[in-house]
């Protein structure tokens, strides 16, 4: 039984590990994810602002092309 708690006490102790790992690499993906996100939204609001009237445009022309 002694042997039993001991093994099972060792195959813990590598799972909690193994999680705080995956937890921070996890947490490294998210802020980065942010940061492409937040980027992504930067460019979308210069183009929308700078080709706000030729987007507006292009959308009518390409469905009247229809």
């Amino acid at each position: 039984m002694e042997r039993l708690n001991s093994k099972l006490y060792v195959e813990n102790c590598y799972i909690m590990k193994e999680n705080e790992r995956l937890r921070k690499k996890a947490e490294l993906l998210n802020q980065e994810n942010q940061q492409l996100l937040f980027q992504l939204k930067q460019k979308l609001s210069k183009t929308t602002n700078t080709n706000g009237s030729n987007n507006d445009n292009k959308s009518s022309s390409a469905s009247g092309q229809s």
